[in-house]
């Protein structure tokens, strides 16, 4: 019988008796990218610590490649990549991928992984010489080194340009092509929705939702209306079927229950409209309805 490569029971833990998670259950297959959602305070952080053995449940159980996360050679397992990565940015790329070699017990050669993750060209430059695509994909090689089982991601994508993000998502993409295992944590919901099999939402230390991007999207009733139009957000209201609204760059997203209502009002309130469409609804509306977020208006 073949066990989740993660897989968490019941956790719960608390923070000076705020409870941060309740109760969670997680179960990530082997070779499959399973992305962690929800917004900041959700209880995202306290999991990834309690998966990677930095804290003990206050109850429940958890077990990652086969093992407790809290002992040395589960945790050898694992590769990591922090938002915070505390790597000396006075060692060389090289001199890296040595130091973090050199904790496991049978790690790929230095240039094996500097090339899976791209950047084998820069073995002789200083990490903190560096771009900040650069270092992503040089600490993504530092995480694969020990040829972990488990690939933890906590936004990797973050403050990185458009480019460089899809660039070190496809990256990521390989992994798992490969047969790691990959629990990616991040606020892009178009990259969630693009690299992961399974989306989990956390919300309030609860998981409020699970299933693949598109189950969680068939999901909704709404559909998205996009158009450009005179009227504001308190005309568009008014409107049968409404749910909420965004304006960007000029162009009002609609979501809305009924959509062949919600035209016909529309196209009546506005005949002058352009640029009319309507699509099905996207992981972002998903999460947004999920986490109950309130309506937005761009200025």
């Amino acid at each position: 019988m073949k066990h989740p490569a993660i897989e968490a029971s019941g956790l719960s833990y608390s923070y000076r008796q705020q409870r941060a998670l309740d109760a969670v259950d997680l179960s990530c297959s082997k070779g499959t990218l399973t992305a962690l959602l929800g917004p900041n305070g959700a209880g995202k952080t306290t999991l990834v610590k309690l998966l990677l053995g930095v804290f003990s449940p206050e109850s429940g159980t958890v077990r990652v490649a086969g093992g407790d996360p809290r002992r040395r050679r589960t945790r050898q397992a694992i590769g990591t990549m922090l938002q915070i990565s505390g790597v000396p940015e006075n060692l060389r790329v090289a001199e890296l991928a040595d130091l973090f070699a050199s904790l496991y017990p049978a790690p790929l050669p230095r240039l094996e992984a500097l090339r899976l993750a791209q950047v084998d060209g820069l073995a002789g430059r200083r990490f903190g010489q560096l771009s900040g695509g650069q270092r992503q994909r040089v600490l993504l090689a530092l995480a694969l080194i020990g040829q972990p089982q488990v690939l933890v991601l906590d936004e990797p994508g973050s403050g990185l340009d458009p480019a460089s993000r899809r660039a070190l998502g496809e990256l990521i993409r390989a992994q798992r092509e490969r047969g790691t295992t990959v629990l990616l944590c991040t606020h892009d919901l178009e990259e969630a929705a693009r690299l992961a099999d399974e989306v989990m939402i956390v919300d309030h230390g609860r998981v409020i939702a699970n299933g693949t991007p598109r189950e969680l999207t068939r999901s909704l009733p709404e559909r998205r209306v996009r158009c450009r139009t005179r009227l504001n957000a308190v005309d568009l209201e008014r409107l049968p079927g409404f749910c909420r609204v965004f304006f960007d760059t000029g162009a009002a997203e609609i979501l809305v229950r009924d959509p062949n209502a919600f035209i016909h009002a529309l196209l009546a309130a506005d005949p002058t409209l352009e640029d009319l469409s309507v699509a099905g609804a996207s992981l972002e509306d998903a999460f947004l309805t999920l986490t109950r977020s309130p309506h937005q208006e761009a200025a």
